[in-house]
């Protein structure tokens, strides 16, 4: 029974974690500029947020979770405008790479930007609360340890998706130049600006 939910939990992980949007622009480009380590562990931020969201759905706190919901206009404010300086951050960036001792640095403020961006979009727990729906109902008090099998799943296959993006990606860094950076930078900061601008929009 507990290796189904697993395995259940690593799909629903997966099929989170796998659609591309603009946490995984931004791990695409990290990779590419600073590191597979830096790419990793923005990944690694998502899928943080991504077990925190799938609890609240495995384990049916309907109060935090109508919370959230009730705060959908403020965190897709908040989330919108951290996109917005993101993408502008991302167009300013020098089209260099990152020492090994700038990675050291990047890697705890990849880590909290990517967990920050993906905790303020509430479509993800919609999403979770909707899959979880579908799996039938989990009782904390006596399916307790089935529920965390099924977060550490989705933990597991949002992070599996992670690896697997930034070692296929990290394998172009080698052939990158200062021309085709600077290009990156534009075209991922384009692109996340206006995921930032389309949720500002959407708010009206």
């Amino acid at each position: 029974m507990d290796a189904a939910y697993l395995v259940k939990g690593v799909v629903i992980g997966l099929s989170i974690a796998a659609p591309v949007g603009p946490i995984g622009v931004l791990c695409i480009r990290r990779t590419l500029a600073q590191g597979k380590l830096v790419g990793l562990v923005s990944g690694l931020g998502a899928s943080t947020a991504d077990a925190i969201y799938g609890l609240i759905a495995a384990f049916g706190l309907t109060t935090i979770s109508n919370f959230l919901v009730g705060k959908q206009c403020w965190l897709q404010l908040i989330g919108g405008l951290f996109l917005c300086y993101l993408g502008i951050k991302t167009l300013k960036a020098k089209s260099t790479y990152a020492s090994a001792h700038t990675q050291r640095k990047s890697v705890f403020g990849a880590y909290l930007s990517i967990l920050f961006l993906t905790l303020t979009n509430p479509m993800t727990i919609l999403s979770f609360i909707g899959i979880f729906s579908g799996v039938g109902p989990l009782n904390p008090q006596n399916n307790g340890g089935t529920a965390f099998v099924l977060v550490l799943g989705v933990f597991c296959g949002s992070t599996l998706w992670w690896i697997l993006l930034s070692s296929f990606v990290g394998l172009f860094q080698q052939k990158m130049t200062g021309t085709s950076l600077t290009i990156i930078n534009r075209i991922s900061g384009g692109i996340i600006l206006l995921f930032g601008g389309f949720a500002l929009y959407s708010m009206f």
